[in-house]
């Protein structure tokens, strides 16, 4: 008997942050070109358009700050025209690095939505919770698990590659 799979339930909190996250995995698909683990980052400002984005770059300029978060952090705030980002929205495909995590605190971001969890360098909820850290004058909202499957797919097959 052939039974009907039934649709997923709307999820009004991972939902509303689909197609950005699919603008952040567009950017990740490109950075394999140099080399780079698949990691893309866009920056949504306060009216939800993309100000910022960014993909892994180590491998391709050597610059171990080179992180997607990082990348699109700095082209957010060239945007803006100065380094606080309050009202904006980082997107990226995997859980931020505790690098990444204090830049995205000390560029005051209202919030962090990630896709694939990182259990051996996350620092946005696994391994660490830096961005959410009572200690820190900023705590950025963080919204995790959008598209986790296609976030993570994407890095799977690259390190199986590799």
């Amino acid at each position: 008997m052939n039974e009907a799979v039934p649709a997923p339930l709307p999820d009004p909190v991972r939902d509303p942050w689909r197609g950005p996250m699919r603008a952040a995995l567009a950017e990740a698909v490109r950075a394999p070109d140099t080399g780079d683990v698949p990691v893309g980052a866009v920056v949504l400002g306060p009216d939800g358009s993309v100000i910022g984005r960014g993909r892994n770059e180590r491998e391709a300029t050597g610059d171990p700050t080179g992180h997607a978060e990082v990348l699109a952090i700095r082209d957010a705030a060239r945007a803006v025209g100065e380094w606080r980002l309050t009202g904006c929205t980082l997107v990226v495909t995997l859980e931020p690095c505790t690098m990444c995590a204090g830049a995205i605190v000390l560029s005051r971001l209202d919030r962090v939505v990630y896709g694939a969890v990182d259990e051996k360098a996350g620092a946005a909820g696994s391994l660490w919770d830096v961005v959410r850290d009572r200690r820190l004058n900023h705590r950025p909202e963080v919204v995790q698990g959008v598209l986790a499957e296609e976030c993570s797919a994407l890095l799977t097959d690259f390190f199986r590659t590799r």
